[in-house]
């Protein structure tokens, strides 16, 4: 069991955010990498073996321009799109317990994220417009917007607000931390390089069916981090803001 006797930090540390985040996924790697898997790397693989499959019956060697590509590359974003929201959903869920000392509940994480499906996806699709039109104008606003809305989901599963409620919240809570959090996710993200990187080079060594599963792996590991983070920092911003415990937050719940 964890303890859930916090003192109120006087600022988001990003030390201690990544020290929870390897924490709640060390103590539920099964769960975390078996969600992982199911709903990101085993998709990516199929998809990967398919264009690779599809490459090598063309006579360049690259997969060639076709209504079938397409439609099928249309399903397999959509798809993607839909299993993304729930493995984020569930992984914020099953933080959030083990934080407050739980073990958590597949089947239970899993059921909750379901039921918030639809909100999910609309938050995500919003951020990614928002963000996406920031980056485009002068990089900047979009990446003030999107540390802006980076808890919304984690907002949406605790706090139950809605799309629009949800995206309102995460960036009142976000206020005052977001350079903190910016430095979070830069390190994430060369994290992330570095690891592509040494995939790279295995792929060199290996062959091209053993570099697609490697490479469906590490994308799994990247969606526990990507997707556990964001639900560490909500508690730690809500914490510094407001004071709130971890057991405050499971009441929510009960």
């Amino acid at each position: 069991m964890v303890s859930t006797t916090l003192e109120r930090p006087d600022k988001f540390r990003i030390g201690r955010v990544f020290n929870d985040s390897f924490a709640v996924i060390s103590r539920n790697i099964v769960l975390c990498l078996g969600l992982a898997v199911l709903f990101s790397g085993l998709p990516t693989l199929l998809y990967q073996l398919w264009l690779w499959k599809w490459a090598s019956g063309t006579e360049t060697g690259a997969p060639e321009f076709s209504a079938q590509r397409v439609i099928v590359t249309i399903l397999v974003v959509l798809a993607s799109m839909v299993l993304a929201a729930i493995l984020q959903a569930t992984l914020v869920r099953a933080a959030i317990e083990d934080l407050n000392g739980k073990r958590p509940s597949m089947g239970d994480s899993l059921k909750m994220a379901i039921s918030l499906l639809l909100p999910v996806i609309g938050i995500a699709v919003l951020v990614s417009l928002g963000a996406g039109l920031g980056f485009m104008l002068l990089i900047v606003p979009g990446i003030i917007l999107w540390l802006r809305w980076s808890v919304a989901v984690p907002v949406l599963v605790q706090e139950r607000r809605g799309v629009f409620g949800s995206m309102k919240r995460s960036r009142e809570l976000t206020k005052g931390s977001r350079w903190a959090l910016f430095g979070f996710w830069i390190v994430l993200i060369i994290a992330v390089i570095v690891i592509q990187l040494v995939l790279s080079q295995v792929v060199m060594v290996f062959g091209v069916t053993t570099a697609l599963i490697l490479d469906a792996l590490v994308t799994s590991v990247v969606s526990v981090v990507t997707s556990v983070a964001p639900a560490v920092s909500y508690v730690e911003l809500r914490q510094v803001k407001e004071g709130t415990s971890v057991d405050e937050l499971a009441e929510i719940f009960s």
